[in-house]
């Protein structure tokens, strides 16, 4: 299931819309902040999917019903790029266990590249509901790596996958090459990707105006 928020009208656009902005990207305090943002919407909508139990809750006058959430997700998130949206998702859910996975692009002489996994921090994940989150899902190949590293932890409940910008060669990708107990959370589906595997029109690189240039 594949669920993009940019179709509905909301305040998830305007803040889309500036993480795009060449202009507003100049400042990446604004980026930052943006980007967590809107993991705090995302985290509001995936709530929407969790379970539920009635409690009673005793307030200074009475006694309240009230439906709670019964469980705390595992957020995982894919460095360093994912940090400010995985923030985001931890205010929300702020009393989740945390994940990290290290990925980057180790590129070949002939222009391509592939995807290497460096480093896994991570509690078990058995049984339990995970959020997975990068903020650009461009060929796929990073989520798909980072959940074949989560499960080496052990078989999540359900997984809650969360990109800001997707590409539609990605979401066939990760769809085609993960379990079906899983739900894709995606701000905004571009078609083009191009052959360095950058999304276009996307935003760029997310790591790069999160936190400055690499070398």
């Amino acid at each position: 299931m594949v669920h993009e928020l940019s179709k509905s009208h909301s305040l998830f656009n305007r803040f889309l819309a500036e993480l795009r902005d060449v202009d507003v990207q100049k400042d990446p305090l604004r980026f930052r902040y943006n980007m967590l943002r809107l993991g705090e919407i995302f985290a509001y909508e995936i709530s929407k999917s969790l379970r539920y139990a009635n409690k009673e809750v005793i307030s200074p006058l009475g006694t309240a019903l009230m439906d709670v959430p019964v469980e705390d997700p595992l957020l995982a998130t894919i460095l360093r790029a994912g940090l400010p949206l995985h923030q985001g998702l931890l205010n929300f859910f702020d009393r989740a266990e945390n994940a990290f996975i290290s990925a980057y692009r180790k590129h070949h002489k002939d222009n391509t590249f592939d995807i290497q996994i460096e480093y896994l921090s991570s509690p078990s994940v058995t049984g339990k509901t995970v959020i997975l989150s990068d903020p650009m899902l461009a060929t796929g190949q990073s989520i798909v790596l980072g959940y074949r590293a989560l499960v080496r932890k052990g078989i999540p409940l359900y997984t809650h996958i969360v990109s800001v910008i997707a590409s539609t060669q990605g979401i066939e990708y990760v769809t085609g090459n993960l379990p079906e107990n899983i739900t894709l959370w995606i701000g905004a589906i571009d078609e083009e990707l191009t052959a360095s595997a950058y999304i276009v029109p996307g935003l760029g690189d997310a790591g790069d105006l999160a936190f400055g240039v690499k070398e």
